[in-house]
């Protein structure tokens, strides 16, 4: 694309002149910090934030580990693969960021310990609770994931706004699938409470899934973690980064007046921008406006999100009862008298996830449903993860039709499926629509996007 040139609200190619431009942006995750890092290099750019610290989700804590040594722990964003974060994988290689192997096993553990498995494909930890050897529930929960993966792919394309949940009824999966396994690992991957789950959109589930190799019981992507932490790669980009960062400076109120954008941060003071990137959460982003329009408001208030609190801790009876069924993702959940489970605890095992080497283990809980054991918390912290029913799908479609009205762009992980690289991709879609260039090619790069045809013609 031209340096000069950019994308309107439709999709069609809009003049920059080439002139430097005061553009602000709100939010340091990885939307708000690719457009800034992009934007920087053509324009005057204000990146504000209304945390101490940059970086959204990429969010390290140095833990101590004894004789004066310690171990960076991510918190947040923890692992990618190569296959589907291209962008990603692009960015981390163009600032010299290293990384390492990952492991993504999962597994489940329901009422205390009740039910137990790990789903890495190894017998000892399928079967380390070896009554499911001889239960019939646990083998139709087996029979019907093979049938899943085999069956669930020719659906793809004709489901239009079927709910997952619609979905599993009309084919006859048991109970045993659902509750047992399916639910709990798209509970884990989206940190959404399965109740929520039932309402995603099939067709949306089943085509992320099949791209992300969870279908395949052999050849999935392989996964990899910073080595020093994901703020790694958000120092590196600060680093390069030459405008003004603002920390500490939420944006309290955006108004739009005759081409130009006024800022009012939360102390007070205002500054005007030629352009204002929003790359907070839908409803935050709405909440900002000062006079946001009707299109806006039906759009950005599609947007649902979930509180999950995140807690480093590093006690073991956050983890499943039986040691060999631990894995990198543990879900763990109370039943229903319906059988279900409502709540969402996940526990993130770290020394496997980022190789960390010590007799201690490291956990990230999402929503523990028990009282931690004293002395064992570490960090806590509160995410907010999009939830992706029929009313965020169909919402989706028009994000970009917002773009560039009244000199307002819009950018998240939300544009996607939730994860690192569609945020990623948005904001530098944004950047790119705004005259800048990423740095590196790729044949679909906003591929996770729903972007216009021209849009996707220009980027490619």
């Amino acid at each position: 694309m031209d340096r000069a040139s950019g994308l309107g609200p439709s999709g069609q190619l809009v003049q920059h002149s080439g002139k430097r431009l005061r553009i602000a942006v709100v939010g340091s995750g990885i939307s708000g910090l690719s457009a800034a890092w992009m934007l920087d290099r053509h324009h005057d750019v204000t990146l504000y934030e209304r945390d101490v610290r940059a970086g959204g989700h990429s969010r390290t804590v140095d833990v101590a580990l004894g004789g004066g040594r310690s171990v960076p722990v991510d918190t947040g964003f923890i692992v990618y693969n190569e296959t589907t974060y291209p962008n990603l994988t692009r960015l981390l290689a163009h600032l010299g960021v290293q990384t390492k192997p990952s492991d993504m096993s999962f597994a489940v553990s329901l009422d205390d310990g009740a039910l137990e498995y790990a789903g890495s494909g190894e017998i000892n930890g399928l079967f380390a609770q070896r009554r499911n050897l001889f239960s019939p529930r646990f083998w139709s929960m087996l029979l019907d994931l093979f049938r899943f993966y085999r069956e669930a792919p020719a659906h793809a394309g004709k489901l239009g706004l079927v709910t997952l949940g619609e979905f599993l009824a009309e084919h006859r999966y048991g109970r045993a699938f659902r509750d047992d396994h399916l639910l709990p690992m798209a509970a884990a991957i989206w940190s959404t409470p399965t109740p929520a789950i039932l309402d995603y959109p099939a067709e949306a589930f089943i085509r992320f899934c099949e791209n992300h190799g969870l279908l395949k019981i052999r050849d999935r992507p392989r996964w990899r973690t910073v080595t020093d932490g994901s703020r790694s790669y958000v120092s590196a980009m600060l680093r390069q980064f030459k405008g003004r960062l603002c920390l500490n400076r939420g944006v309290a109120e955006i108004a739009r007046h005759n081409s130009k954008v006024l800022v009012t941060d939360q102390v007070g003071e205002s500054e005007w921008f030629d352009h204002i990137v929003i790359a907070a959460h839908a409803d935050q982003a709405l909440a900002m406006l000062a006079d946001p329009s009707e299109h806006e408001h039906e759009v950005l208030s599609a947007f649902r999100y979930s509180r999950n609190a995140a807690v480093l801790h590093d006690d073991a009876a956050l983890m499943p009862k039986r040691v060999q069924t631990w894995s990198s993702w543990n879900y763990l959940g109370r039943r229903n008298g319906h059988g279900q489970t409502n709540d969402l605890c996940v526990s993130y095992w770290m020394n496997r996830l980022q190789g960390i080497d010590d007799p201690r283990p490291l956990i990230v809980t999402l929503n523990p449903r028990q009282t931690l054991r004293a002395g064992s918390v570490i960090d806590n912290i509160v995410f907010y993860h999009p939830i992706f029913d029929n009313a965020a799908l169909v919402a989706q479609k028009a994000l970009w039709s917002l773009q560039g009205e009244r000199n307002t762009w819009y950018c998240g992980a939300y544009f996607g499926a939730g994860f690192h690289e569609d945020g990623l991709q948005a904001g530098l879609s944004v950047a790119e629509a705004l005259g800048a260039q990423r740095p590196w090619s790729l044949a679909n790069p906003s591929d996770r996007l729903s972007l216009p045809p021209l849009a996707l013609d220009i980027a490619a």
